[in-house]
Formats: structure tokens, sequence, C-alpha cells
């Protein structure tokens, strides 16, 4: 039995399991079942930002407004019309939510391969890409919960880092962080300092977060939302992991021609996301 979850892209809050028969792979296919998967804000973010940036075409539903939320997994090959891939494999990549998913590799290679379908031709080769665990050390084989949890996130922090270095810093003296206890913000702002920037790291959070923010050891100062007004106003960039429209602005008008740049990066405050 194939089970899926699926969100109305017009209201998150709308969901709804739907199941079916299992799907057959078709020649060059293969069918994965999902063991497990990551849910944390980042998949809110998917969500959030999801035909801005393309998301739900990666598993269309083919049933508007309706959309498969992705989320980083593991799973195994149940059945397989690939001669290169044999049943028992386990992968690591981006999935839907869901029960099983016919895939079709392409590009592969002992470490792994890109996911053929028509449909993904054109989206961003990070997503496609699935690495075949059995191939790795044993000790990152026994990582997967926290290979599911942490390593996306990890990737985009890097990613934020060198865009940063690549631009000079945009000429801040400063680095915003919002969303600061996320795992996306605290990874952002270790390879910031590890990339040599050599100005304050300053982490945005909720007041309920404050305390953990500090004990990560990665922010020179963190600042609850309802104080951001009191940052220090010299030349800053902000990275927006929060998504907060209010925040985002209260932060503009405080910084005023400091503003530097602004990369809106995530949508853990959903709700306000824009």
């Amino acid at each position: 039995m194939l089970t899926e979850m699926w969100v109305d892209r017009t209201d998150y809050q709308h969901t709804r399991v739907v199941q079916s028969d299992l799907p057959t792979p078709g020649e060059g296919e293969i069918l994965v079942a999902i063991d497990k998967f990551a849910m944390t804000a980042n998949n809110v973010t998917y969500a959030a930002s999801g035909d801005l940036f393309g998301y739900w075409q990666f598993y269309p539903t083919g049933d508007d407004p309706w959309g498969k939320v992705t989320v980083w997994g593991i799973g195994e090959v149940e059945a397989s019309h690939d001669e290169g891939i044999v049943v028992g494999e386990r992968l690591y990549g981006f999935f839907p939510m869901a029960s099983h998913v016919v895939m079709k590799p392409g590009e592969l290679s002992e470490r792994g391969f890109a996911d053929a379908m028509p449909h993904r031709s054109e989206l961003p080769g990070l997503y496609n890409y699935y690495a075949r665990t059995r191939s790795e050390p044993a000790q990152l084989q026994a990582l997967e919960d926290q290979r599911c949890i942490f390593f996306p996130l990890f990737v985009t922090g890097y990613v934020i880092a060198d865009l940063l270095m690549d631009n000079e810093w945009f000429g801040a003296q400063q680095i915003l962080i919002g969303s600061a206890s996320s795992k996306t913000g605290f990874s952002t702002a270790a390879f910031i300092r590890a990339a040599g920037f050599e100005g304050a790291i300053v982490g945005l959070t909720s007041v309920q977060n404050v305390a953990f923010s500090e004990a990560l050891g990665c922010y020179d100062r963190v600042v609850s939302y309802d104080e951001v007004e009191s940052v220090a106003n010299e030349p800053s960039a902000y990275i927006d992991v929060a998504g907060d429209v209010a925040v985002r602005s209260r932060l503009h008008r405080s910084l005023e021609d400091n503003a530097a740049h602004t990369l809106l990066v995530g949508a853990t405050h959903w709700d306000q996301f824009g």
C-alpha cells in the first residue's frame, strides 16, 4: 500500500492522507520504501516557499491545490528494474512525505545517482542527487538519523557563508542571523566565523530561545526579536532564516542605510512569511 501525506498549498494546516496500490516501477526505474525522514522547520520552509522556489515540482500530485512537502530521508530499494541497482540498497536524499516513491536512476556511479524522471530535469541538481549509502564508510552509515536532521542544513549554512565571503561580506561590519536557534541559523554562524569574518555575528531569536542560542557559543551577541532596535547601527548583512516580514521591516527601519544586504533564506515563521 502506498501512503502519502498531501498538503493544501493554499492552507498548510489543511492536510490529508492518500492511499493507493503500490506502483510498479517501469523499465530503468526503482521502487523505494522510505524508512525515515526528518521533520523540522526546514520542511515548513519548503512548503511556504514551494511555489517561489519550485519545491512542489519535485513530487507533483497532479491534483491542485494539493502538493507533497519534501523531506530529507533514508529509503531502501524494494523493487528494481535497473540493472545497476539491487534490491536492499539504502539511499539518502530528497523524498516526499510518503511510504514509497518510484525513481529513475541516471548518471549512476558507485556513490550515487541523479533522479532522471522527466519532470525533474530542470530542477536543481543538489535536490536530485541520491547517495548510495552502502558505498560509504561505516561511521557515516551509522549516522542515518543525524544525517537526515543536520546535514542538509549544514550544507545550507556553508553555501550562505561562501556567498557572503565571495561578495566580501557585502561590506558588512556585522552579520545578523534570524532564527538563531535553528540548525540553519547556528550552522551559518559557525561557517561564517570559520570563513574568516572578523566582525560581530549577532543572533536574533524569540525570547524563550535566547539562553539556548547564547549557549551554542557561535554568536557574539543574541538579541530577542522584541529588541531588534538595540542592534548596533552599522553596516549589516541580515540572514533571514525566520522569514518574518514584520521583524525584517523593523530591522531595516532601525538600520536605515546601514542595511547593506538581506538574504531571504527560510520561513520558520511561516505564518509571517513575506
